[in-house]
Order: structure tokens, then sequence, then C-alpha cells
């Protein structure tokens, strides 16, 4: 589990007595059953102490307990009561609350199995680093124009002016509550008997988390969702990552800046991060640095490190990028990159594999594929290239 303040628990409620759709929580979708998605999704995440399965049924446990990584799944019963048509979510959340000891809870629903580990992840942080928050929920966005029944059988716009309609690119569209994540203490809830209250912050997920597994028409649009999405991540994780790339400042770097008495600039580096460098070089894949600086430490680092390629004084790195593949007869799609600042974006959404720092800025937060748990200069280097060579040894 990443680190933290407090004891966080994943708590997935799942019940026997689905009456739209007979089952399913345990119905195979997408080749696997329903509720092993939104497991993988927790247990992936990475952010929980222990994850939790709320069911009356026996035959979801069994169906729990078949999950590869049950080991780290703990299933425990429903009450009747709490498992009735009649019985809200924040019942089964209640009764577990006051028989286990967490200090926060992220409800997670098996009907919203497009829910990503990295979707978890970001929804947590933005709970865990906001003190005044009292709960997250997720969101997407829909651009749709709403209208209302009014008086006298009428009916009025609720989101837009149709004496100025604005252009779709122009439209903020509105945010949906989708179903996928909440998460609040357990303080909150005992307190306000809900699984939201105080300040609320959304998390933005992508469009397509829309659609929930609520009746049968639901089915096959979120199958062909799951379908689509596990076939471009096969054929991502099909892809050899060929050469490696990281920016300095931030991410080799705290990002510090350090003088002598005597003016002279000094750099803090970390020694685990060139390991990850040499352990990248032999498994064959090339290492390289491109940075926005122009300095003799970079260089001097470069050349112990053994570095393939060094650029410095580079503004336009998604440019750069461009002609680096191309002299190599690689895509950018076999590169893997890590920075944190803006002026990495361009070359982050042009790699195959990109990273940033635990505290790398939000925007690039928002882009990277994978976000480290080691901040700039703490490691993050080389936990990237682990996860890489992970994937190498893996295929």
């Amino acid at each position: 589990m990443e680190e933290s303040k407090q004891r966080s628990v994943a708590f997935i409620p799942v019940r026997g007595g689905s009456k739209s759709i007979p089952r399913k929580n345990i119905k195979e979708i997408a080749g696997k059953p329903l509720v092993h998605w939104v497991l993988d999704a927790a247990l992936e995440s990475g952010m929980f102490d222990d994850v939790y399965v709320s069911t009356d049924d026996e035959e979801i446990k069994q169906v729990v307990l078949s999950h590869p990584e049950s080991d780290r799944i703990t299933v425990i019963g429903r009450s009747k009561e709490a498992a009735s048509d009649t019985a809200s979510t924040e019942s089964a959340m209640l009764e577990f609350a006051s028989a286990y000891s967490f200090d926060t809870i992220t409800l997670l629903q098996a009907t919203s199995p497009l829910t990503t580990g990295e979707d978890i992840r970001k929804a947590y942080r933005m709970f865990d680093n906001d003190a005044d928050c009292g709960g997250v929920l997720s969101v997407c966005r829909q651009e749709r124009f709403i209208w209302k029944e009014s008086t006298g059988g009428y009916f009025k716009p609720e989101n837009y002016d149709p004496a100025s309609r604005p252009l779709r690119q122009d439209f903020d569209g509105f945010l949906v509550e989708n179903g996928a994540i909440y998460i609040t203490s357990r303080e909150s809830l005992l307190k306000y008997k809900n699984r939201l209250s105080g300040n609320i912050l959304c998390y933005e997920m992508s469009p397509d988390t829309y659609y929930e597994i609520d009746e049968p028409a639901d089915w096959p649009i979120v199958e062909d969702l799951l379908k689509r999405r596990r076939k471009r991540s096969s054929a991502n994780s099909a892809k050899t990552i060929k050469l490696f790339i990281s920016d300095v400042d931030g991410v080799l770097t705290d990002a510090g800046m350090y003088y002598s008495e005597k003016g002279d600039e000094l750099k803090k580096f970390n020694t685990r991060d060139g390991k990850g460098f040499e352990l990248l070089r032999k498994q064959g894949v090339k290492t390289g640095i491109i940075t926005t600086e122009d300095t003799k430490i970079v260089a001097n680092r470069a050349s112990k490190l053994k570095i393939d390629i060094l650029h410095q004084g580079i503004s336009e790195k998604g440019k750069l990028l461009l002609e680096i593949t191309t002299s190599l007869g690689i895509s950018p799609s076999e590169v893997a990159y890590i920075g944190d600042d803006i002026n990495d974006l361009s070359i982050i959404n042009s790699v195959g594999f990109s990273a940033c720092p635990a505290d790398a800025v939000e925007g690039i937060r928002s882009s990277a594929d994978y976000i480290c748990q080691k901040k700039g200069g703490k490691g993050c280097v080389r936990e990237f290239a682990e996860l890489i060579l992970s994937r190498i040894d893996s295929k």
C-alpha cells in the first residue's frame, strides 16, 4: 500500500438478490465475473490496507474467493436486513463500520466495472490531501442540454439558454454521479449515516464510465467498452520499451536549488535512480536524459551513468523525441518517459508509456500513464524502471 496517514479500506457490497439482472454480480462479462473487475481495480490501486467484500450469498463468496489474488481479499457477511431489496447501501456500510476498525472507507461498486486502479488512486489522493474534505465521489462529464418540466405542462431548460445555444466545443456540460467511487471517513459515516457529508470533492472519470450495470440494456454496452479497453491494454503491454528517457530537475533531483558559498550550483541525485538506469541497460533498453537546463553537472552525471542519449537546453521535447526515434529506427510507442512539469507535457503525450513523480504538477499527474509513489529525487526513476522491467520480464 502507498504511504498514507490513515488506515484505509475498500468496501465492496455485493448482494445476491439482484432483480433487474439476476445473479449479475457473478455473471461473466468480458471474460470474467463482474465483481472481479472492481476487485482488480481495488488491488491494483495500492491504496488499501484491506479490501472487504460484503455479501449475503455463499455462491458470490466462492466466486470472490476464486479471484487470483484472493489472499488479499476479505469476504465478510451481510445481514438479511442490510441485503434486502429496500435496504440502502449505507445500511451495509454502517453494519461494517460498527464491526471493523479503520479510518477511511472507499465504497466501490461492482456495477461499475470500468473503474480503474488509477481512478481510485487519484480520487483517494484528492481526499487524503485535503484536510477540509468530508468526502469524494466520482463523476463523469456529459455534454447534453437538460430540460425540466415546468408549470402548465411546459418545459424549461436547466443548463443553457436556447436563445444563445453554445457550440458543443464551447459547452462545459454537466457532471453526473456515476456510482463508481465514494470516499469518506469512518467518523463521518457513523455521525451522518451517509456515504457523503461535509465539503465534497468530485473526481472526474472518463465519459464512458457514465455506463454502469443497472439494467439489461447496460450489459452489452459496458461489455463492449471493457473489451475495447482490454484490447488497447494488451496491445500496449505487448510493446517492448526500447528507450527510457528521464527529465532531470524534479525527477532525478528533488527540484531544489543548491549553491555553494562560492555561488556554484549544486544538484542532489539519488543513487537508487542510477541503479535503475543500469538495470534497464542490462536488459537491452537504451537510456537517455532530456532536460531544459544545460549544466556540466548533468553531463557528468550522465557520463557516470553511461547514458546513451543526452540532450540539454531543450525547450521542445516532443519535437526532439521524433528526431531521436527516427534516428534509432523505433516508434515513439516504444519509448518510456518520466517528467514532472508542464514543459514535459508534449513528450508525455507522445510516448508509449509515461510516468511522473508523486509530487509532479497537476497537469502532468493527470496526463501521465503512471504516477510514482516516490517523489522527485527520492527514487521515482528506479520505481518506474522496475515497473518497465517487470513488464518486459512478463512477456
